[in-house]
């Protein structure tokens, strides 16, 4: 299958359940944007097999780690994950707790004036909270 060697590369074994992960998450045209608890509930609906919580979270996170999904953090409590790994920007709606991609192009030039030593920048993303 198509997913087996992006879980073997994340150091994760092929399992019924991490392939279903993975066709949830990798099997999509657009940017899939989603919380842990998301996910779960997404692949519950879209299969009729049990799946943890932990098994999610520990998938979520190895593909993370390896570079094939961005994680987000919105505050302290809450954090989000996009399949789109490319720099760029997000709008999250507080009201529908919803994150939606803002295009590098929509975006002017950030000067970012304060310098670290021995430390260059990466990369700048930006975090717009909507509200009603």
């Amino acid at each position: 299958m198509k997913y087996i060697d992006k879980l073997r590369n994340s150091g994760l074994r092929p399992t019924k359940q991490r392939l279903q992960i993975c066709e949830v998450l990798f099997n999509t045209e657009k940017t899939f944007h989603f919380t842990i608890n998301e996910l779960e509930q997404k692949i519950k609906d879209k299969i009729d097999c049990k799946i943890s919580l932990a098994t999610v979270y520990n998938t979520v996170h190895a593909f993370e780690k390896k570079g094939y999904l961005k994680q987000i953090p919105i505050n302290s409590n809450q954090t989000y994950f996009d399949t789109n790994v490319t720099d760029h920007h997000h709008f999250y709606d507080l009201k529908d707790q919803k994150l939606i991609d803002l295009e590098n192009s929509d975006v002017g030039p950030i000067n970012i004036k304060k310098k670290i030593n021995g430390k260059r920048i990466k990369s700048v993303e930006v975090l717009v909270k909507l509200e009603d």
